[in-house]
């Protein structure tokens, strides 16, 4: 499976971006999926994550009521819609594709990773 994310920018702070990430390769549409980001410097925290039908959802307390994770009924494109955007929302994005059909909060969980898109939040 190759994940490939897209729709990173630079946004001003209150902003919004949508991100996407899509499967190809083979199906995915049975497995959990996730968002992950690095902040510079940092390391690579949790962000989101989605069961292989759409209907769980679990997020990072840091982007609760502001981030909203999706996927389509075919189950192979995931989306990330960030709003109200902060400036500490900078990093760069990665999607990733989980062994489980639910979505992991653990990184170890998941063994097919994109190539990240950067995300900046700055005026």
């Amino acid at each position: 499976v190759q994940l490939q994310a897209s729709g990173g920018g630079l946004v001003q702070p209150g902003g919004s971006l949508r991100l996407s990430c899509a499967a190809s390769g083979r199906t995915i549409s049975n497995n959990g999926m996730g968002w992950f980001r690095q902040p510079p410097g940092q390391g690579r925290e949790f962000v989101a994550s989605i069961n292989w039908s759409g209907t769980y959802t679990n997020y990072a307390e840091s982007v609760k009521g502001r981030f909203t994770v999706s996927r389509e009924k075919a189950g192979n494109t995931m989306y990330l819609q960030m709003n109200n955007l902060k400036p500490e929302d900078t990093a760069i994005y990665y999607c990733a594709g989980a062994r489980q059909a639910y979505g992991p909060t653990s990184q170890s969980n998941y063994n097919y990773w994109g190539q990240g898109t950067l995300v900046t939040v700055s005026s």
